[in-house]
């Protein structure tokens, strides 16, 4: 059995050093979803307060993803622009401040990526200035107010993540870039590219030109339909003679019917997705196709859970050298129920049970897929226009005329 590598200090080297290396980087999972289920975050707006109203929810979740062989812990920062935490009546940006919001983030990841061999990235993510069609120098500024704090703060590296179209995300990269830092770029999309038509390749080359030096996707889509768009990414950079890293944060929950906008619009999101959950066993599979593609930055976003990075760092320890430290209660492959009282479960203990087996949902009367809501609007169309101002009764009494069960 590999040595299992308790959290500790290490000699800090950077995400572009590791990667250039070959090492294997392993990100952490995701916030919004998993801070939402335990009461610290509102679903629809999906914005972090919780970095100032509950830290010590924000800490411990980072504390197990470090646990569980995450070496980037990244802020809490998703949404945390100023546009958007006053967005459709949001009270954080007056009551709080995008400062106070970006800046409790970089000290909690901070904190915790010190108990560890961990990395601090600091993230932004698309606004409700683009889909308002708000011209560039505006959402360019949104961009630059929470730079300002990381640079603050001294994060390791930034990302850019979770971007439908590739023009806002090229934005994002040449403010990122100013900061001299390493940039990393994932976009939330499929194999059909971004919202208005650029190819997964196209939109890799685009975020290379503009200076990321790591480049992926994060979001909407399951883990094997972003292997497939990081695959297409990966395609287009050799074509265009241009290198950079990769890198892949896909959901946990499997998403074979998503459309071109990924699980958004599925009927189930956000409140009925569990029965989609990947496994464990699913995860390690995940994992090892990610390396054998070429990918070194792995990690996960909504649905991810620490156990699920845990597997990806079980998965790769081979190739690490290592375990981590929350292994020590997980033997691999089940192998820990050969201390189970029941016979017929101490006859699972072993690799081929589980790489084999077919999860029932337990759900006669449900359908195995959904149909996709697919309304087709992106930026530009009057739906996704955005407010101040809380959404209306009006307003929501003629979206619900326009969905109908």
């Amino acid at each position: 059995m590999l040595p299992i590598r308790k959290t500790a200090k290490q000699g800090k080297r950077g995400i572009l050093e590791r990667l250039d290396a070959g090492e294997i980087v392993i990100g952490d999972g995701g916030f919004v979803f998993a801070l939402e289920k335990r009461g610290y975050v509102k679903a629809g707006p999906w914005t972090p307060e919780a970095t100032v109203e509950h830290p010590e929810a924000v800490r411990q979740l980072h504390r197990e993803f470090l646990r569980a062989g995450s070496n980037v812990l990244q802020t809490f920062t998703f949404y945390a622009s100023e546009d958007k935490l006053e967005n459709r009546g949001n009270y954080v940006a007056e009551k709080i401040s995008c400062h106070k919001v970006n800046e409790a983030a970089c000290d909690i990841a901070r904190e915790v990526a010190n108990e560890g061999d961990a990395l601090v990235a600091g993230g932004v993510s698309q606004t409700p200035s683009y889909l308002s069609c708000k011209d560039k120098t505006e959402v360019k500024a949104a961009f630059q107010k929470q730079l300002e704090v990381f640079m603050k703060k001294n994060v390791d590296f930034l990302i850019a993540e979770y971007f439908e179209h590739v023009e806002e995300a090229v934005w994002a990269v040449e403010v990122l870039k100013e900061s001299g830092k390493p940039v990393a770029a994932t976009m939330c999309i499929g194999p059909e590219g971004d919202m208005h038509g650029v190819s997964p390749g196209q939109c890799a080359v685009q975020l290379v030109k503009a200076g990321a030096s790591i480049v992926g996707v994060n979001c909407h889509f399951d883990p094997e339909t972003c292997i497939e768009t990081v695959r297409l990414m990966k395609e287009g950079l050799q074509a265009a003679k241009l290198k950079a890293h990769l890198m892949c944060q896909p959901l946990a929950f499997h998403t074979p019917d998503c459309g071109k906008q990924g699980f958004i619009d599925l009927p189930e999101f956000p409140f009925g997705l569990e029965p989609r959950i990947a496994t464990r066993w699913d995860i390690q599979k995940y994992a090892r196709k990610a390396y054998d593609l070429g990918i070194r930055f792995i990690g996960g976003c909504c649905g991810f859970e620490p156990y699920h990075i845990r597997a990806i760092a079980e998965e790769l320890a081979p190739e690490r050298g290592f375990l981590p430290e929350a292994s020590e209660k997980h033997g691999s492959w089940g192998d820990n129920l050969s201390m189970h009282t029941k016979p017929w479960v101490r006859a699972r203990a072993r690799k081929e049970y589980w790489e084999n087996l077919k999860p029932a949902s337990g759900r006669p009367y449900c359908p195995c897929m959904s149909k996709p809501d697919g309304w087709g609007v992106t930026r530009g169309a009057k739906e996704l226009m955005q407010q101040k101002e809380a959404t209306t009764e009006q307003q929501l009494k003629e979206l619900f005329q326009k969905k109908k069960f």
